[in-house]
C-alpha cells in the first residue's frame, strides 16, 4: 500500500502565473533557456536554470550556479512573486493541448514506499544529472521539478476530483507560450472529503514512477540529508517528497 499527503506549496500569484510558467529544466540548453527567459523577470527559469543569469563563462554545474539559484528563489519570495499557502491541500492540475486533457493530483509521496520499492521505477539516469539536481535541492532549499508517478483508476478519488473541478473555477488558467493551457484547482475540502482522499491511495496497489526529476537511486538520500524541511514540498522528518500524480 502507498501514501500520499497534502502538503503547504509556494505557488505564483495568479496574475503572475502565465509569466513564472516555464518549460522544465531539462528540455532547454543554457542558451535556449536564457533567450526563453529574456525581458521575463518573472520566469522560473531564473530558478530551475538559474546559469543564465551568470556570464556564459561559468559552469552551468559549478557551485556559483546553485548559489544562483538560492539567491533568485529568495529574491522571488521578496518580491511576492511567489507565496507560501497558509494550509495544506492537495492540488488538482490540469493540461489541455490539441484538444486533449490529463489531469493530476498535485501532493507529496512517501520516500519509505520509494526505498521498499511500492513505487516501481521505470529507468536510471546518469549520475551526472542526478547530481545536479541533488546539488540544486540541497543549495536551493527546494525541490523545483515534479516526480511523475501513475496509478491505475480508482472510482471514489476520480469522483473526488471531477466534482471539486465542477463546482470550482481554477485558481490559475491560462495558455502558455507553447500552447498548452493550465488550470490548476486547490483541493481545500470538507473533513469527510479528506479523509476519503488521505485514505483511499490505501487502495492503491502500486505506484508507477513516470520520470524523476533526479534519479531513482540517491532521491531518498538527498531529501533526507538534512533534520529542517525543504522550503517548497518536502518535509524529510516525515519522509515527504513533491508529486504530480496522472490518472
Amino acid at each position: 500500500m502507498t501514501t500520499i499527503a497534502p502538503f503547504k506549496a509556494l505557488r505564483p500569484r495568479p496574475e503572475l502565473a502565465k509569466q513564472v510558467a516555464s518549460r522544465p529544466y531539462d528540455v532547454l540548453n543554457s542558451r535556449e533557456a536564457k533567450e526563453e527567459a529574456a525581458g521575463n523577470s518573472y520566469s522560473f527559469l531564473h530558478i530551475t536554470k538559474s546559469e543564465i543569469d551568470l556570464p556564459e563563462s561559468v559552469d552551468s554545474h559549478s557551485q556559483e550556479v546553485y548559489d544562483k539559484a538560492k539567491e533568485n528563489l529568495a529574491a522571488f519570495m521578496q518580491r511576492d512573486i511567489l507565496f507560501r499557502e497558509s494550509k495544506s491541500c492537495y492540488y488538482i492540475y490540469q493540461l489541455v493541448m490539441n484538444g486533449k486533457s490529463q489531469t493530476g493530483l498535485v501532493c507529496t509521496s512517501s520516500v519509505d514506499d520509494y526505498e521498499n520499492n511500492l513505487i516501481k521505477k521505470h529507468e536510471f539516469t546518469r549520475p551526472e544529472k542526478e547530481m545536479d539536481r541533488i546539488n540544486h535541492i540541497l543549495n536551493s532549499g527546494a525541490q523545483t521539478g515534479n516526480v511523475f508517478l501513475a496509478y491505475r483508476n480508482l472510482d471514489e478519488l476520480d469522483e473526488i476530483i471531477e466534482g471539486w473541478k465542477s463546482t470550482h473555477d481554477p485558481v490559475y488558467n491560462f495558455v502558455a507560450a507553447d500552447d498548452i493551457t493550465h488550470l490548476s484547482v486547490s483541493l481545500i475540502m470538507m473533513k469527510r472529503s479528506l479523509r476519503l482522499l488521505r485514505f483511499s491511495p490505501k487502495k492503491f496497489h502500486r505506484l508507477i514512477l513516470l520520470m524523476d526529476t533526479i534519479g531513482p537511486l540517491p532521491l531518498p538520500k538527498c531529501v533526507n540529508i538534512k533534520k529542517k524541511p525543504l522550503l517548497l514540498v518536502v518535509s524529510r522528518e516525515q519522509g515527504l517528497i513533491q508529486t504530480l500524480i496522472f490518472f
